[in-house]
């Protein structure tokens, strides 16, 4: 059963009346399906008209949706023949970033990314996809040797940011996501990133410096929460909708700032509606782009990877 967000009250109520219809129906001998096909009809058409019309802050919900599908969702239903790989060979291993060799369609990539988790249980196991030192030395350690393969990187960015706790301070948190976002661009094979979720501060450019950055259709990348950024400009957290707005955080918005490449549309209601839907998708795009990179030669990657960043917030 999805759980329905704020702004999405409205449709709940419509849905509850189906519900209680649909059990008036099955109890009795009352002949009332015009009415919930009427009814359903007009709960599809407020949705479709509610998510054509999202707010930045409203797309921040969506992004953050506990039943929105995550890295170990698209594992299961666009790659197969998944190897996992753990640990850095300097501290251990780091469940917040998971990554391994896996198969997408019939081509073999190293697949990369961050894992929330969607129960308690696995949401703290996973720290709630917030990567320590140790997760982004990892996933340098998984694109060397995609590298020395020759296989293309594929990574799933979902994050609110790496983990600012002392710990992963005292192990050189700034110096690994530096060197992740480094050896990201120093890539000699193609690297197509995805934000399927949020794409949050540092932890989500250190797996996002890709010659392709896509976007699904609800995700939000930025510098900084929006309630982040509202508390440090307005000394409120209850201003991150304004902020949310001033930052240009979708994927419309970051498209046409040409900070990403390519918006992968979602199911109707979002992804965590329709996770087969959007799993669907996100492979015929991933596909499309894998194969248009392949034609390229090691330095015209690099050299294209280098252009990309540098041209962003030029004139």
């Amino acid at each position: 059963m999805v759980s329905y967000l704020e702004f999405e009250k409205p449709v709940a109520a419509l849905d509850a009346r189906i519900s209680e219809l649909r059990a008036t129906a099955a109890e009795g001998d009352l002949d009332i399906s015009a009415d919930i096909a009427r009814l359903e009809r007009k709960s599809a058409d407020l949705l479709e008209s509610t998510y054509k019309a999202l707010t930045p802050w409203q797309k921040t919900q969506v992004a953050r949706h506990p039943q929105r599908p995550h890295f170990v969702d698209y594992v299961e239903k666009v790659f197969t023949d998944f190897v996992p790989l753990g640990g850095d060979r300097l501290y251990g291993e780091d469940q917040a970033i998971v990554g391994g060799f896996a198969t997408l369609g019939t081509r073999r990539v190293m697949l990369i990314g961050h894992e929330k988790g969607n129960d308690t249980a696995s949401r703290i196991k996973h720290n709630f996809g917030m990567g320590k030192p140790e997760g982004y030395r990892k996933a340098i350690r998984l694109m060397e040797l995609a590298g020395r393969f020759g296989l293309p990187v594929v990574t799933l960015v979902d994050t609110s940011g790496a983990f600012p706790g002392v710990e992963a301070e005292e192990r050189g948190q700034a110096e690994a996501i530096a060197r992740s976002t480094e050896a990201c661009l120093a890539l000699p094979v193609p690297m197509v990133a995805v934000i399927v979720g949020e794409g949050g501060s540092g932890g989500a450019v250190a797996l996002a410096s890709a010659e392709r950055v896509l976007m699904l259709e609800h995700a939000v990348y930025s510098v900084i929460s929006p309630e982040g950024c509202a508390s440090i400009l307005w000394r409120t957290a209850e201003r991150a909708a304004d902020a949310a707005e001033a930052m240009k955080v979708t994927a419309q918005d970051l498209l046409g700032l040409k900070v990403i490449d390519r918006i992968v549309s979602e199911p109707v209601g979002g992804a965590h509606r329709n996770p087969d839907a959007a799993s669907k998708a996100l492979a015929k795009v991933l596909g499309e782009e894998l194969d248009a990179l392949a034609k390229l030669d090691p330095k015209k990657i690099i050299l294209r990877r280098e252009e990309r960043f540098l041209a962003i917030g030029a004139e």
